[in-house]
């Protein structure tokens, strides 16, 4: 198993309850693809670089987790069809 970093960015336009439902299925994806969640990161409101659609800040969130070599493919096809995600990258951590 590999080790990686997913960084979520979420839309601060909703409810705190939307965006806690919108992490918890970022997590479940996680661990519906075989991935052990060993931490989790959350930096709160930040002002983004730029503004991304019409929005200037967000929630910043960083997951750390393990998994084979196939997972973050399936988890990034299941994030992406997220309205709430607003940007996300997932990277293999180094050894």
């Amino acid at each position: 198993m590999s080790k990686y970093e997913l960084a979520v960015v979420l839309s601060s336009a909703i409810e705190d309850e939307a965006r806690l439902a919108a992490l918890e299925r970022v997590k479940e994806y996680v661990t519906r693809f075989g991935g052990n969640i060993t931490n989790i990161d959350e930096w709160g409101k930040k002002k983004l670089a730029y503004d991304i659609a019409k929005m200037s800040e967000a929630y910043y969130y960083f997951i750390k987790f393990e998994a084979e070599a196939e997972a973050p493919a399936e988890i990034e096809a299941h994030i992406r069809l997220m309205e709430q995600v607003i940007r996300f990258l997932i990277v293999k951590e180094e050894a």
